[in-house]
């Protein structure tokens, strides 16, 4: 059976180190803030800054990852004369998938003896992240690339992403929440809890009073669809929010005995749009 490299793009919000134990290539997307030209990679500005950035005022615009940079790194696995299965982030939330796609097909037709395979997550952040490592374990069993796929495309529809944000002000910006929405939820403390639905969008789904009470619910929803309540991996990503983070991994502890897997940033993809203080978990579900 030929060798095939796991790729993904930095919306899975693993870090590149752990990435890197992993075995997995990575792209990354790129983002801006308002009003200056310089262009940063995921990772060349450190994620704190990037908040602070934005708790200062900053408005960061994201860029997706094109088709010709896909191409180019896609082609050196298949120079090595390995197959490749890249597993991208949401169609639904970026052209970045769009793109890997083009790549993939130009890049078969180019090698003809090569498979250049790919598949939408519908997931962000370390949703998309925990589907990227549940594949990898398959390959480590011993799935060939067409097996991983399939894995991956069943799977993905069971990842549960459920987070919630501390300022509304980055939801109505991007046109998630209205802006009478936001007011009156700014000065009732309201929290919204939302998650990402089988389309790969993100979509509000309930609302709750305070913090402390947006960050148990996201453990209610882990409750109440975790295929493996006493177990399973487990995934936080949050927008510098450690304190929060402490919160939920005690609630974990406290009411099902388990343990966080990994704990992670939202990077800039996702941070862009969610702002500081974002919290999300990540789960094996029943369904979404």
């Amino acid at each position: 059976m030929k060798d095939y490299v796991i790729f993904t793009d930095s919306a899975c919000d693993i870090s590149p180190e752990i990435l890197s134990e992993w075995g997995v290539p990575c792209v990354s997307l790129t983002f801006h803030f308002e009003g200056e030209d310089k262009e940063y990679s995921n990772g060349e500005m450190p994620v704190k800054d990037f908040y602070d950035r934005m708790r200062e005022g900053g408005i960061a615009k994201t860029s997706a990852v094109n088709s010709e940079i896909f191409y180019e790194a896609f082609e050196k696995v298949v120079k090595e004369g390995k197959d490749l299965l890249y597993i991208g982030f949401s169609s639904g939330l970026s052209a970045t998938y769009s793109a890997a796609k083009i790549a993939s097909e130009e890049l078969m037709k180019a090698y003809p003896e090569s498979k250049v395979l790919t598949v939408d997550s519908l997931a962000a952040s370390a949703g998309f992240g925990l589907l990227l490592y549940l594949t990898l374990e398959e390959k480590k069993k011993g799935a060939g690339i067409e097996e991983a796929a399939a894995f991956a495309e069943n799977m993905k529809l069971k990842i549960c992403h459920w987070f919630t944000v501390d300022d509304l002000k980055y939801l109505k910006r991007g046109g998630r929440v209205s802006p009478a929405v936001a007011l009156v939820g700014t000065v009732l403390g309201i929290k919204p809890v939302l998650h990402v639905d089988n389309d790969g969008h993100l979509i509000k789904k309930t609302t709750v009073r305070g913090r402390k009470a947006s960050i148990s619910a996201l453990a209610d929803k882990f409750a109440e669809l975790a295929d493996n309540t006493a177990g399973g991996t487990v995934y936080i990503s949050h927008g510098d929010c450690a304190e929060d983070v402490k919160l939920l991994e005690d609630i974990f502890k406290e009411r099902f005995g388990i343990k966080i897997d990994i704990v992670t940033y939202v990077g800039p993809v996702i941070g862009a749009h969610a702002g500081p203080g974002v919290i999300a978990l990540f789960f094996v579900g029943k369904e979404r």
